[in-house]
This record gives C-alpha cells, sequence and structure tokens, in this order.
C-alpha cells in the first residue's frame, strides 16, 4: 500500500468525506466544502512527500520545535497554522493518523467530530 493509499483510507474514514483534486494535489473535505488536508509530492520541487493538515491554534510551533525532522511550517497556508507533516522520515502512522484526525476536527462540525470519536472508540 502506498503512502498515498494510507492517506486516503484514513481520511475517507472520517465521516462525511469526499477527495478531488485541488491545484493538481490530491485533497480531502468535510462536506465537500471545507479542506483539511492535501497530500504533495515533490510541490514545485521541495523534495519533500507530505500533508499538509489544517491544525489546532499553537500545534504547529510545537510540533516543528519537537521533532523538526518529522514536521515543517507548509507554504501558502503555514500562516494559518497549518503543520506539514513528512511521510517518508520515518514518523510512526499513528501519529500521521492522529495529524489527520485532529485536521479534521478543526473544519469539522462538532456533530461529525463526535461521531467520529464513536466511531473510533468503538
Amino acid at each position: 500500500m502506498t503512502e498515498l493509499d494510507r492517506v486516503r483510507e484514513l481520511c475517507l474514514a472520517l465521516p462525511e468525506v469526499t477527495e478531488r483534486l485541488s491545484h493538481g494535489s490530491p485533497t480531502w473535505f468535510v462536506r465537500g466544502k471545507k479542506t483539511f488536508v492535501m497530500y504533495l509530492d515533490d510541490h514545485h520541487s521541495d523534495g519533500r512527500l507530505a500533508l499538509w493538515c489544517a491544525a489546532p491554534e499553537g500545534m504547529q510551533e510545537a510540533l516543528i520545535a519537537g521533532e523538526p525532522e518529522h514536521y515543517f511550517r507548509p507554504p501558502y497556508v503555514g500562516h494559518r497554522g497549518w503543520i506539514g507533516v513528512h511521510l517518508n522520515r520515518g514518523l510512526d502512522w499513528n501519529e500521521i493518523a492522529g495529524a489527520i484526525e485532529d485536521a479534521y476536527a478543526e473544519v469539522a462540525p462538532k456533530t461529525l467530530v463526535e461521531r467520529a470519536r464513536s466511531a473510533r472508540d468503538a
């Protein structure tokens, strides 16, 4: 299974998530409107295989300071607090799944977030 396949599986398991290309990259949306994760492979020749994820306030700075080999400030959306997550530097997939779930929780309505948590905990 490729990294994209794994990311796709994690994102599409969340309630009311759809996928479509945005700016040429696979992107996941809540209810077809709000972006929460983008998958980028060598974006503008940056050499990264990564996700750009919505993140709670303050999370970007904490993750980059604590684990700069795994996290970075992505272009375009970094000023909004989004976090870049390297997919090919050995970060545990549980951590990657957590970043995706946090991103979803940032943009999804509370009812969907609660549904996702209930499904995960079941």
